[in-house]
């Protein structure tokens, strides 16, 4: 048994606490309880892909979760969340097959000179800035959150309260305030929506109203958008902060990404795989006994937990998994999940990363942290990992 059950979400730094490297050796797939629930945690990558890519024999759908947690007091009253992220085919197909089109590198091509103007916009207000600076606030979280409205249509008047609402939602789920903002949010979504229905912009939902019509419900649309908001916000944010401290704490990967202009793609595949933010997949239910590549029997029925994390630290992947080598050649890793339900925003995040990255250590070229690296405080046990504050003078 586990000794915490926390143990997925559990973090040393900015690497995966021990505990998971000795399972992932000796002890593949393990049973743990949470809120008086069992799972099976998967930390090998053979096992993370077989249960990621069947959504034959696993299903992510919400209400089999509702159901399982039945009497289970910290999950009671939970609301389907909607979107692709916990929904099985045929549904997830039909969503997903509207929403594929607006991510090709065709369409998303047009967002890269907002992309630029943004992170440029943000760097001006960092220069006029009093150090030292917080990156988290300035850098990491309007980032994401700028291009999220560009992406959706959110009206430029809107733009200031959508950024103080997705920004709130950072902090998942940790207090009232919180739980307010993603009330707040959900409304403010179903108002776009309505908007967007009875006018139609040039952003992804006014594209989705007009190719689709009333094929898809005012409220699917919101939950797309409100997964779109969640996915590609929290978790390019914590990329980008996390990212900015990899360079920080080593001069030599900072003037790699300063001088280099052919060095960013490879570095940001590394900082995806090594860093992992999203540190665990949606939960699977089996929908029939199954049979690991490890050998272990999962009983239809029994709940399943991916660890992300420790798959991307798994040797069967390369050599030196445990190490940062921004030089490497691009692995095939779990940062944006596997199978149906990989992120369908991965290629607008990697446009995100490689843009921001270059323009802020070439903007401040002498950029470093404002504290000790071992002062830096990191979010604890969270879905998606992440840092509390990245202070920085130049």
């Amino acid at each position: 048994m586990t000794e915490s059950p926390f143990l997925p979400l559990m973090r040393q730094g900015l690497d995966p606490v021990a505990e998971l490297g000795r399972r992932r050796a000796e002890e593949p797939v393990s049973e743990f309880n949470l809120f008086g629930m069992k799972f099976w945690l998967l930390t090998r990558s053979d096992d993370v892909r077989q249960v990621l890519g069947s959504a034959a024999d696993f299903s992510t759908d919400f209400s089999t979760l509702a159901d399982a947690a039945i009497g289970v007091e910290a999950l009671a009253g939970q609301q389907d969340p909607g979107g692709l992220g916990m929904s099985d085919p045929p549904k997830h197909t039909r969503l997903r097959k509207i929403l594929t089109p607006e991510f090709t590198m065709r369409r998303l091509a047009r967002l890269a000179p907002r992309i630029d103007a943004i992170v440029a916009d943000c760097l001006d207000a960092i220069e006029a800035s009093d150090q030292p600076m917080d990156l988290l606030p300035t850098f990491a979280l309007p980032i994401p959150s700028l291009v999220i409205c560009e992406l959706l249509g959110v009206p430029y008047g809107d733009r200031d309260d959508f950024q103080r609402l997705s920004n709130s939602r950072f902090d998942f789920m940790e207090d009232a305030e919180t739980l307010d903002s993603v009330a707040q949010s959900l409304a403010y979504l179903r108002e776009l929506v309505a908007g967007q229905r009875a006018d139609p912009g040039d952003g992804l939902l006014g594209m989705i109203v007009r190719e689709h019509g009333d094929t898809i419900s005012d409220e699917e649309l919101a939950g797309l958008a409100d997964g779109l908001l969640v996915g590609g916000h929290e978790t390019t944010a914590s990329m980008l902060a996390l990212g900015a401290l990899l360079l920080l704490r080593s001069e030599e990967h900072f003037a790699l990404v300063r001088d280099d202009d052919t060095a960013i793609n490879a570095m940001v595949e590394e900082m995806l795989r090594y860093l992992t933010v999203v540190q665990v997949a949606f939960p699977r239910f089996a929908r029939r006994e199954v049979v690991l590549s490890t050998g272990q029997r999962i009983a239809e029925g029994e709940i399943v937990i991916a660890s992300l994390s420790s798959a991307d630290r798994d040797a069967a992947l390369g050599t030196g998994m445990d190490d940062f080598v921004p030089v490497r050649t691009p692995l095939s890793h779990f940062a944006f999940g596997h199978g149906i339900h990989r992120c369908i925003g991965a290629e607008l995040a990697r446009m995100e990363l490689r843009a921001a990255y270059p323009a802020l250590v070439r903007r401040f070229p002498t950029l470093r942290l404002a504290v000790p690296p071992e002062e830096i405080e990191f979010r604890e046990l969270s879905v998606v990992y992440g840092v509390q504050s990245l202070p920085v003078t130049w």
